[in-house]
């Protein structure tokens, strides 16, 4: 038996899981339909695939929202897990799940997916046929993940970063790694029985004033973490950032420099695709101005060349949308999408040159490193500074890199910290500046740039 196998029982024994068969899921997933594989859906694509956000404790709930979503046109389903279960507090989600089907009243943020079981989840998978992402922002995602490809889930978002310093305050990094490179493994394994498991980084971050050289350069290293494992279709992905240039920019670079570094360390053969999410910030409590700004981050996705759109709803403002706002908001998108044609190519040259060198030295000071892995590297890099993430409440995480946007809407770097960048390349970012040293001005543009959508 090998040493991931020992490992895997040792994860699945655990008192929420009703005996997990290991033979029935691999053949389960090797005769699986190709359908329920968005890696088959990226390859035979013909346009930009939409997938909105969701999730309710119950099954019930939760296959009427697969049903209004199906409805709208929806292209990918969502699961979003609860928090108990994403603090991997499966006896809290067992104990509100019940109550939320005895009560009829929703007391989960999601859908606690080992305490449903795999054999529960999977006919509401196979029933309609359609992929599903896995969304959940979990450090430890070891037996969630198990327990979602059983289901028939086959697409997985997060990784050791994304899913740990924006969400997390003491959660150990190298824990995450660690617990991650499992997820990988598996995800590998699986991928050789049918269509190629698809994992997908989260591109928001802190989803506050994100420099678009910090999100290229997590992406990236995600992305390589997860095919050096064996993985053979990674998303990346990014949010819109309130500039419509900065966002084109921020596509070209990064499709551009994903495929760069995967062909430069030998995964020639993996597909990379991009993911373009709709506003992750504060959301305008006007609902006309909210549908004025989900068609505008529509087209934006139409510019950047985008594989797939994660949609939000006009009632974000308010709390959990409803499964009739979301299917609305898909509707709404899918129409958008459908009137979008033969789009010019933009660019600026000199932004993207100035960016892609940004990634460049912040990733070269990264394999550079004397540590003898790439998450090694990484982990150090995080230590030292050398990659943060604005905003984050995590204690490792450096909190010294300060941005705001410039007089055009870009988010620019005020002060680097500890990011290795280079003079030339700082310069370029502080000459777009028009804020000087007064402190109180620039905590009041701060303020001011975070909340540009209200």
């Amino acid at each position: 038996m090998s040493l991931l196998q020992r490992e895997r029982e040792a994860i699945l024994n655990n008192a929420y899981v009703d005996h997990f068969d290991f033979a029935e899921v691999e053949s389960f997933i090797k005769s699986a339909s190709k359908d329920l594989f968005i890696s088959h859906r990226f390859k035979k694509q013909d346009k930009i695939l939409v997938q909105p956000r969701g999730g309710f404790p119950t099954y019930d709930k939760v296959f009427k929202l697969y049903d209004e979503f199906k409805n709208a046109g929806v292209d990918i389903l969502p699961l979003t897990i609860d928090s108990n279960t994403r603090l991997n507090d499966y006896a809290s989600a067992q104990k509100m799940l019940r109550l939320s089907e005895e009560n009829d009243v929703d007391m989960l943020n999601g859908y606690p997916l080992i305490n449903h079981g795999y054999r529960t989840t999977r006919k509401m998978m196979v029933h309609f046929n359609t992929p599903v992402s896995l969304r959940h922002g979990t450090p430890d995602a070891r037996l969630l993940v198990e327990i979602a490809l059983a289901s028939g889930i086959f697409e997985i978002e997060g990784g050791p970063i994304t899913y740990l310093l924006p969400y997390s305050k003491n959660f150990p990094l190298d824990k995450a790694f660690i617990y991650w490179k499992y997820v990988e493994k598996v995800c590998a394994k699986y991928s050789e029985l049918n269509e190629p498991i698809n994992r997908e980084s989260f591109g928001p971050l802190s989803a506050t004033l994100q420099p678009p050289a910090i999100v290229i350069v997590i992406q990236i290293i995600e992305m390589l973490l997860s095919l050096e494992e064996g993985v053979k279709s990674f998303s990346v992905s990014f949010s819109q950032s309130g500039s419509f240039l900065q966002d084109i920019v921020t596509a070209n670079v990064i499709k551009k420099l994903s495929r760069k570094y995967a062909d430069q360390l030998g995964y020639s053969d993996a597909m990379i695709n991009l993911v373009y999410h709709q506003w992750m910030g504060a959301f305008p409590r006007n609902k006309e101005h909210s549908e004025s700004l989900i068609t505008t981050s529509t087209v934006i996705a139409g510019l950047v060349g985008a594989d797939k759109i994660i949609t939000k709803t006009r009632d974000e403002a308010f709390g959990i949308p409803t499964k009739e706002s979301n299917a609305s908001a898909v509707s709404k998108v899918q129409y958008t999408l459908g009137i979008l044609r033969a789009l010019p190519q933009i660019t600026d040259e000199e932004e993207e040159e100035n960016l892609s060198r940004e990634v460049d030295e912040i990733l070269e000071a990264v394999f550079n490193d004397s540590a003898d892995t790439l998450w090694r590297k990484v982990f150090n890099a995080i230590k030292k500074g050398h990659i943060e993430i604005p905003f984050s409440p995590h204690i490792i995480n450096n909190n010294k890199v300060i941005t705001v946007r410039d007089k055009k809407g870009n988010i620019r770097i005020y002060d680097k910290g500890d990011l290795p960048l280079s003079e030339k390349s700082f310069r370029f970012e502080r000459e777009k500046l028009s804020v000087g040293d007064d402190k109180n001005a620039l905590v009041d543009q701060i303020i001011k740039d975070i909340g540009i959508m209200l």
